[in-house]
């Protein structure tokens, strides 16, 4: 009864007579209870107002208890249960409406650009209290007599003095000018002279006193820049025609008048033999160390056929011979690349060799005199050199560059004969296949491609979401199968006949070589796989099986290339980065 007896807005109203005086419901007490009290129709919006003045003596809508003890000067309630509780009326707070025309913003900004002063809020404040405040004196203060005329809706900016809008900082625009002067001072700029002090039209930038000094300045910064670099740079580049061999023997002929070049007979191991010919077996101990680099080495190849001398190409820009058997020690200096030596390649007879180096250049040189014959570019680094293996194509060597294409070069001509583009990344190996018809390229672009010889066109491509490159290729003795080793720990071994199709049943792991392109090399009775990590060690797997055979300690370094004997039955030479070059029995 209490409740009914405080009243409640009722939600319905009466279309016909909305100002009717409420209903007025009686009791058995004959207490008159105002069912229905009035509503204000002053301001609808009024109705959903949680706000109320405090000098309101009637009430429209339901207040909640927390909403009739809000004070009258901000949101915080006085009698919250706790200080940090805030009333919220959106997610993130408490939101009050406000209205700001946009032509009243931009007008306060465009006085407050021109003058300096824009309307101030607190003015408006005094002026609605009636308390007194300032006059406009120049400097853009509001007085008692601009308060009235500012309550109209008239802005700041229609109360500025004359004096005052013309803004002193204003720009000028030049004259337009003489119509009969072309140049000077007064010629003629029309519809198109600019403001003062633009600079538009006129000569700018230093005076010839100015430019002088700067380009004697710059002349001087420049060879001052120019010695440095040549003093950090290492050697200079060897020019054409300036490359030398040292012999490092006592006699370079012998009593017969034969050179190193000469097949020694006087050995227990039949080297004019057929390669393969014995059984292998793993190597056991160290036999030799060639110590002669001053870096490390980056490649090693035996001697053709008969496999009685050993070349080495390092970082040292070298290219050594060394002696396999008798003393064992370095037969030939080769001197002729200015930067690190990347790849060395024999021809079939051994009679010359290529040497490719990171000074972009490739040399061929004479095996016997150490002779550079000639000098081949393409102005890009040359990351493999490979002869064609054919008799009568012994003038034609191939070599993979950094521009990601295999250069065809004839020897004699000393020119370009063909160009295989198809690999996205440096060709990092070529190895000739199907009795020398085809050839096999691997690259940084981790695929392996097949070309046909003489013909620029893909016949087999290879590349799995799941491959790595592949920066190393070995050919098996019976040329049936291609060993190549992936950058992510793994030898894969590929068909080196028409298909080309990866054998899954050979896969030869264990080994860590990540980011370092070891050779792998084959026995020459293929029955073993051989390979070197990034530790040192020499690992041998049976070919057979995919089982690690042995794995032993064989530099401190980097071993990055390792070289079966083709007559020896144990013998292996592998070359590390520790600069030393080592022969395993």
């Amino acid at each position: 009864m209490d409740l009914i007896q405080q009243g409640y807005g009722s939600s319905s109203s009466d279309g016909e007579d909305s100002r009717k005086p409420a209903k007025i419901a009686k009791t058995s007490n004959s207490v008159q209870v105002n069912v229905a009290p009035d509503i204000s129709l002053e301001d609808p919006n009024y109705a959903r107002h949680i706000y109320t003045n405090p000098t309101d003596t009637t009430l429209t809508v339901n207040l909640s208890y927390d909403s009739m003890l809000q004070p009258v000067n901000g949101p915080a309630n006085p009698f919250a249960p706790t200080e940090m509780q805030v009333r919220k009326n959106v997610w993130t707070g408490h939101v009050e409406e406000n209205m700001f025309s946009d032509h009243d913003f931009r007008t306060q900004q465009q006085s407050y650009a021109a003058f300096g002063f824009a309307k101030d809020p607190s003015i408006l404040t005094v002026a609605n209290s009636g308390q007194s405040g300032a006059g406009i004196d120049g400097t853009g203060f509001v007085g008692d007599v601009e308060k009235a005329k500012l309550m109209d809706g008239a802005t700041i900016w229609d109360k500025v003095p004359k004096n005052l809008r013309n803004n002193q900082n204003q720009r000028k625009r030049q004259t337009r000018g003489d119509a009969s002067v072309l140049e000077g001072e007064n010629a003629y700029r029309g519809p198109w002279a600019t403001y003062v002090g633009e600079g538009i039209g006129e000569k700018s930038g230093p005076t010839e006193e100015e430019r002088e000094k700067h380009e004697k300045d710059t002349q001087v910064y420049q060879e001052e820049k120019a010695k440095k670099e040549e003093s950090s740079k290492g050697p200079k580049p060897i020019a054409a025609g300036s490359e030398t061999s040292k012999f490092h023997g006592k006699d370079e002929y012998d009593y017969m008048g034969r050179t190193y070049m000469h097949v020694p007979l006087d050995l227990d191991v039949n080297l004019r033999g057929e390669a393969g010919s014995q059984e292998c077996f793993v190597p056991k101990r160290l036999l030799h160390t060639y110590t002669g680099h001053t870096k490390g080495v980056s490649a090693i190849r035996l001697f053709p056929k008969s496999g009685h001398l050993l070349l080495s190409g390092s970082m040292d820009s070298k290219v050594k011979l060394w002696d396999v058997y008798h003393e064992r020690r370095v037969l030939r200096t080769f001197m002729g690349h200015s930067k690190a030596v990347r790849d060395v390649a024999f021809n079939n007879d051994g009679t010359k060799f290529m040497s490719a180096s990171y000074d972009r250049n490739m040399k061929l040189w004479d095996t016997e005199t150490g002779q550079c014959i000639s000098t081949f570019t393409t102005k890009k680094i040359p990351y493999v050199v490979k002869f064609n293996p054919d008799e009568d194509k012994q003038n034609v060597f191939l070599a993979g560059c950094s521009d990601h294409k295999i250069y065809q070069f004839d020897i004699n001509s000393g020119e370009v004969i063909q160009e295989y583009d198809q690999h996205l990344g440096p060709v990092n190996s070529i190895t000739f296949v199907d009795d020398n018809r085809r050839f096999v390229t691997t690259s940084d672009d981790k695929s392996l491609r097949a070309w046909e010889y003489d013909i620029p066109v893909v016949i087999k491509y290879i590349a799995e979401p799941d491959m790595h490159s592949m920066p190393a290729v070995a050919l098996s003795p019976n040329q049936k199968w291609l060993a190549c080793q992936s950058l992510d720990n793994q030898i894969f071994v590929y068909g080196a006949k028409d298909r080309f199709r990866q054998n899954r049943k050979k896969l030869f792991s264990g080994h860590m070589i990540a980011g370092y392109a070891c050779q792998p090399s084959f026995s020459p009775d293929g029955r073993y796989l051989s390979s070197g990590d990034s530790d040192g060690n020499l690992w041998i797997w049976d070919w057979k099986t995919c089982k690690v055979h042995k794995k032993f300690k064989a530099h401190n370094e980097v071993l990055i290339d390792c070289a079966w004997h083709p007559h020896e039955t144990s013998l292996v030479a592998t070359a590390s980065w520790d600069s030393t070059i080592k022969l395993w029995n």
